[in-house]
């Protein structure tokens, strides 16, 4: 009777964890990304080190969906950034720095996620235009604006249409949250995209008010405001042709404005006078990716024209090989260089780090769970 007691009992809680399966789910998953790299050419000399997210930043990450029925889920993603070379967060006192966020999906009406995430122009130059993935010394950081909040921005409310013949958008709104003032420091954005067998194309803004208040708004005086430095945006043209035997990308960015385009280091090469964020400049990039043996080798050239008086152009390039020993673990090694002319301070970046010279180098493992 015991016996008979502890199968029914057993039955009951089979049977719930698979009606619980059935309905929701929850993953852990992340990327574990360390390699040599150096730097060269920069004011500081050269370096060699271990570091951690050369090609893909290192993280860890949960995220699920519950069936609520009518082919509607609610969704939810947390993602920390890790580094692997000395165990720490890579955000200091910021917990779920690179994704954190709650929403519902609809198969047919889209999806709406609140948190912090990706922008659309970010998703659009790492998932289209750069073969790099904006990754590896040679990937589009070294000449496109792509950090802070170019790259995720807090507070965001998204919306995702779902695809209809190809055609997909995206729309973004972070509020400033600043009392008495609803311009200051909000950002907004989104996406057209269309994808058509080897073909896919996307085009993605952003505009950022970078106006901060230093004193609120009272009954009897106005707010004071700490900077004023008005409105930025970023424009992108992003498209990749897989022609079967290489894949063609091609990235243009028009940026317009005080913080559109900063310089990553502020005077890497030790110049007399430190070189400007250029508030007015485009940058056209063109590479390709093709398979090589049993791995593939990645390309890229880039070009910035700073439009400014400064004239504070610069080009660069980029090679890489990535070598698979399995479907989720790979070898990598990457080359990349920039040419800086008139004064411009840029860095051959990696994907988390800016870097310090104008050449620099990855030889590295990456491995996906």
């Amino acid at each position: 009777m015991h016996l008979n007691k502890n199968l029914i009992v057993t039955a009951i809680l089979l049977g719930a964890a698979s009606a619980a399966s059935a309905q929701s789910n929850v993953s852990i998953y992340g990327i574990l990304d360390a390699s040599i790299t150096g730097d060269r050419g920069g004011a500081a000399g050269g370096v060699n080190k271990v570091s951690s997210g050369a090609a893909s930043a290192s993280r860890i990450g949960f995220k699920g969906s519950e069936d609520l029925g009518d082919g509607v889920s609610a969704i939810f993603q947390l993602e920390t950034g890790v580094k692997i070379d000395d165990g720490t967060l890579d955000a200091t006192n910021t917990l779920f720095n690179r994704q954190a966020f709650v929403g519902l999906k609809s198969l047919t009406a889209g999806t709406v996620t609140l948190g912090r995430q990706y922008t659309a122009y970010h998703n659009a130059l790492a998932a289209i235009a750069d073969p790099f993935g904006t990754g590896y010394a040679g990937g589009s950081k070294n000449l496109f604006p792509d950090s802070g909040t170019t790259v995720r921005t807090s507070n965001t409310i998204m919306y995702s249409t779902p695809m209809f013949s190809g055609v997909s958008a995206d729309v973004e709104y972070s509020p400033g949250e600043q009392a008495g003032n609803s311009d200051a420091s909000r950002i907004f954005g989104g996406s057209v995209g269309y994808a058509n067998g080897p073909l896919n194309v996307r085009v993605a803004y952003l505009n950022k008010n970078s106006d901060t208040i230093l004193v609120p708004a009272t009954a009897t005086a106005a707010a004071v405001l700490a900077t004023s430095k008005n409105l930025s945006h970023n424009t992108l043209i992003a498209a990749n042709y897989d022609f079967g035997v290489v894949k063609a990308f091609l990235g243009l960015s028009f940026d317009k404005g005080p913080i559109s385009a900063p310089v990553a280091v502020a005077n890497a090469f030790g110049y007399r006078v430190a070189p400007i964020a250029s508030s007015d400049s485009n940058e056209f990039l063109v590479g390709l990716s093709a398979p090589v043996g049993t791995g593939s080798v990645l390309a890229s050239y880039q070009h910035k024209n700073d439009k400014t008086s400064n004239n504070q152009d610069a080009s660069g390039w980029g090679v890489a090989y990535l070598y698979p020993l399995s479907k989720r673990s790979n070898l990598y090694a990457a080359y990349g260089a920039i040419n800086n002319k008139n004064g411009a301070g840029y860095t051959v970046q990696n994907n988390t780090e800016a870097g310090t010279g104008d050449k620099g180098y990855n030889l590295g493992f990456r491995h996906m769970f």
